[in-house]
């Protein structure tokens, strides 16, 4: 059994594709620069054409030379008989080949036309004549003399050095591949490659495509002001932030809000990830972040984006530090160096996102480096209708589509579940051959992202029955506990790992929860497992969910929010680490222990209680169930015989 909860962000409405023709030679990506820049040039292949040019008239040359000045190739009966004629000047031999020169030249056999002083021949094996002395008695000279010293000079240079020179260009080539491919490296060891330039129009995003954030729009604008019009700012004095750091839940918006930003004041946009300066060769990042600056400068007033700022921007020691590494650290000190106003970049504003500012170095986020702290929040209902309708402007809906009745139903989805859960529904109405997407695709699509994938698995009756039973348990202490969240839906088909789910959201947004809400919670969590004690007698694995999130609301709730009177109004457990590191006692952990028994005790026999007293009400819920499979909301009551609640105030937030 699984319980649907509210979920955090995940990606930002309305984004288009960044352009998919960016250059591998930097590792980030660029909107808006100027028209004009050279085009990227591709790996040169050229290069190696040419050195194969190069090695074929080497070839050829060398083949000539050899053909033209090298000895003729004679048969052995010819060279005899220029032996005895006493026409050998020189002879030297290896084994049974034979090269030598003549006195005077003389008629290559076959072709009087031709004549030749310099030949080689091979000598016979069977050959019994003493050829040594004929040689001496005609005045020839024999020597040994190593076949290379006979070669030319420019041959023989040729020979010598070629290799090393084919070696040389093959390194040369691999180094400029590399400088193309990994572009880091440029800038400081190996040079930048050439940029391509993008577009102003082609991938522009303006505050058009951003919904539901509307209160962190009015804070940017002032940034998009100063980029449209320095002048109205700089001559009283003013200056704009150097920096500004979107935190947030992934998904809320962050990377969208910075790329409208600089479409909105119609500036080039540098965006890279954090992750991306890091290599493993020490200042390879500095050497990037040297570059970045330097590009965005010449093209300013420029806006540069790095996402997950957190990967390079961690505290330097600490408890949060996970060791020494020169190379993020150097990474960090460069862009310290570059906000600081050192090399000063006038008109470049940094914005940075990450989902965790707590963990970041405090030299960020003082004054003149990360000036402004723009918290981005899932969005409430009103910004869920203008999120849906950016989504579904290329989307054909039906008629019976109610964006404000879907947006009601999706309380703490973000921009990334809106748009995955608008996608969803296209993919169904596509497979179903609709011409538009209807009520009903989106509410299967609603059903499939909050409570999983169905499952086609046959389930034997009483283990079917037995889930029926956890689920209508959950249920029914969902309808009767006061203040609890309304059951939107019930159903016992497979889904993910659960066999069966239970479906409670609010009916409007809630932003602070109180210790009886939460107690509901947690009776409602234990409803399925305390359906199957009173039903059956046992427990079984089914409510391992449950009892995960029982345990995590109920020690939060001790250690976390004061909700104890033993432990008083106290923060005993951080959000992560060992408490005694923070000099938490292991008596108060002990007594933390013992409250959050306590709390689960009393929430569980709550359950029971409930469970006891309204059985009938228990059975009519499984005996619907087991009918159906699934029940929405209206039938849920229907079933139970309860009147439908009606809507009530979200309890205000705490201060």
């Amino acid at each position: 059994m699984a319980e649907s909860k509210n979920q955090s962000p995940a990606t930002e409405p309305g984004a288009p594709e960044p352009a998919a023709d960016q250059p591998p030679s930097r590792p980030w990506r660029t909107e808006g620069l100027p028209k004009g820049e050279p085009a990227p040039k591709g790996p040169k292949w050229s290069v190696l054409a040419l050195l194969a040019l190069g090695y074929l008239i080497v070839f050829g040359v060398l083949t000539v030379q050899d053909r033209l000045a090298g000895p003729e190739a004679i048969p052995y009966t010819e060279f005899k008989s220029q032996v005895a004629a006493r026409n050998v000047a020189e002879l030297f031999a290896r084994g049974d080949s034979i090269q030598g020169g003549l006195k005077k030249a003389v008629p290559v056999p076959g072709e009087p036309a031709r004549t030749y002083e310099r030949f080689t021949t091979e000598r016979p094996t069977f050959a019994t004549d003493d050829l040594l002395a004929e040689l001496t008695a005609g005045g020839a000279t024999v020597r040994a003399t190593p076949l290379v010293q006979e070669r030319g000079i420019l041959t023989n240079l040729l020979i010598s050095v070629a290799p090393f020179l084919l070696l040389i260009a093959f390194y040369v080539w691999i180094f400029r591949r590399q400088r193309n491919l990994m572009g880091g490296m440029g800038g400081g060891i190996l040079g930048a490659g050439p940029r391509k330039p993008v577009d102003r129009e082609s991938v522009r995003v303006t505050f058009d495509d951003v919904a539901g954030i509307d209160e962190v729009e009015g804070e940017i604008n002032e940034i998009v002001d100063f980029l449209r019009d320095p002048q109205k700012y700089r001559k009283l004095g003013a200056r704009a932030p150097k920096g500004v750091l979107l935190t947030g839940a992934p998904g809320t918006g962050k990377t969208l809000l910075a790329r409208a930003t600089a479409g909105e004041a119609n500036v080039p946009f540098f965006s890279a990830s954090a992750s991306e300066f890091i290599e493993m060769i020490v200042g390879v990042g500095a050497s990037r972040v040297r570059e970045l600056f330097a590009e965005a400068r010449k093209v300013a007033p420029a806006i540069i984006f790095v996402d997950e700022i957190d990967t390079i921007g961690r505290a330097r020691g600490g408890a949060r530090a996970f060791g020494g590494h020169d190379e993020r650290e150097q990474t960090l000190n460069q862009i310290l160096t570059e906000m600081d106003g050192f090399s000063g970049h006038e008109g470049v504003v940094v914005l940075a996102a990450t989902n965790r500012p707590d963990i970041l170095d405090p030299a960020l986020l003082r004054p003149g480096r990360f000036d402004r702290q723009i918290v981005v929040h899932a969005p409430d209902q009103k910004g869920r209708v203008e999120i849906l309708k950016v989504h579904t402007r290329k989307v054909p809906l039906a008629p019976d589509v109610d964006l404000e009745k879907i947006a009601a139903s999706t309380p703490g989805m973000t921009g990334a579940d809106l748009a995955n859960l608008v996608n969803e529904a296209a993919l169904l109405a596509a497979r179903r051959q609709e011409a538009a997407v209807t009520h009903r695709d989106i509410t299967d699509a609603l059903e499939k992202v909050q409570l999983g994938t169905a499952r086609n698995v046959v389930i034997p009756e009483p283990e079917r029955r037995r889930t029926a039973y956890h689920e209508a348990g959950h249920a029914l202490i969902g309808m009767l506990q006061p203040g609890a969240d309304p059951v939107r839906k019930v159903s016992i088909v497979p889904r993910g790992r659960a066999l069966g789910v239970t479906l409670s959201t609010p009916e409007t947004d809630r932003y602070g929860y109180d210790a009886n809400y939460l107690r509901g919670r947690i009776v409602g969590a234990l409803g399925g497992m305390a359906a199957e004690q009173e039903v059956y007698g046992v427990v079984t694995t089914g409510a391992e969910s449950d009892l995960e999130n029982v345990t995590r609301i109920a020690r939060s709730m001790v250690g976390r929010w004061g909700m104890s009177e033993r432990i008083g109004p106290l923060s005993v457990l951080p959000v992560e680490g060992d408490p005694r590191m923070l000099g938490v006692s292991d008596v108060l952990l002990n007594t933390v222990d013992e409250e959050v028994r306590r709390l689960t005790d009393e929430c569980y026999a709550e359950a029971r209680r409930l469970v006891r007293e309204n059985r009938d009400k228990l059975d009519a819920i499984v005996d619907r169930l087991l009918e159906r499979e699934s029940l929405d909301e209206a039938e849920i009551y229907a079933a139970a015989g309860l009147p439908h609640p009606q809507p009530a105030e979200a309890s205000p937030a705490p201060s």
